[in-house]
């Protein structure tokens, strides 16, 4: 992947919603991806990265009682560089608190999970990804299936967690699925780098739609950018909109 594909505003959902390919893949339930004695293991790079790819398998999932494990690699405190409004310190308290409020949203009660805080650099988790692969792998279990970013998904931190989470479950023996998050923004409807064979539909009812959109509001700083400096803000109304559809998808 190149350096940065997170430009512009991107590919649209309207361009989505016309996608062949998209429209016509398999549909896969939680139930059958993580099995009775199956613990899921959630692995997010940053705070909201939970949610924006998992959060509608999250909450079915524990509708069906399955054990469940999120991992967060970063605090993401780099999500706003050069901001006096949202400085690093600021952010590696707030998004963390965030994503307990979004999981709340979402009916996950927080002491039905094991909650784990990695503590890698946000930005800069290609170059600790063997420590990364190290901590996940401590953590894993033969029996667990793991879900976790796309190992090409266009952020640097989600490459490099697809790529450790992938290296710690082979080495325990785990089953190891990726979720495109960022993919969304820049790849095309009929897009070959997108490996459609492998990709399923989680399909997700109303409620839990409306309840990962809610949850989505959680994210405060990351619906806020600084105009005193010119930033954006990282989840901008078109961004939320491709990834709160009636449904998630993961490469098997």
């Amino acid at each position: 992947m190149s350096e940065n594909l997170i430009v512009g505003e991107g590919t649209s959902l309207e361009a989505w919603n016309q996608s062949r390919s998209l429209a016509q893949l398999p549909v896969i339930s939680a139930e059958i991806l993580v099995p009775v004695g199956s613990r899921a293991v959630i692995i997010a790079p940053h705070p909201d990265d939970e949610l924006l790819g998992f959060g509608g398998l999250m909450r079915q999932l524990l509708q069906l009682g399955r054990a469940m494990q999120l991992i967060s690699v970063t605090d993401g405190g780099a999500s706003h560089p050069g901001s006096s409004a949202w400085p690093t310190e600021r952010l590696a308290v707030v998004r963390p608190l965030e994503s307990a409020q979004a999981l709340r949203r979402l009916d996950l009660p927080l002491d039905r999970m094991e909650w784990l805080r990695g503590g890698f650099s946000d930005s800069a988790v290609a170059s600790q990804e063997q420590a990364l692969s190290r901590f996940i792998e401590h953590n894993l279990r033969p029996t667990d299936v793991v879900f976790v970013t796309w190992e090409l998904d266009g952020h640097s931190d989600h490459e490099a967690t697809g790529r450790a989470a992938l290296l710690a479950a082979q080495n325990v023996g785990a089953q190891c699925y990726q979720v495109p998050i960022w993919a969304w923004h820049w790849a095309q409807p009929e897009d070959e780098l997108i490996p459609w064979k492998r990709a399923r539909k989680i399909l997700l009812d109303p409620t839990t739609v409306a309840r990962k959109r809610h949850a989505a509001d959680a994210f405060d700083s990351q619906l806020q950018g600084d105009p005193e400096i010119g930033l954006s803000p990282v989840l901008t109304a078109v961004v939320l909109e491709r990834l709160l559809q009636p449904f998630e998808v993961v490469f098997l």
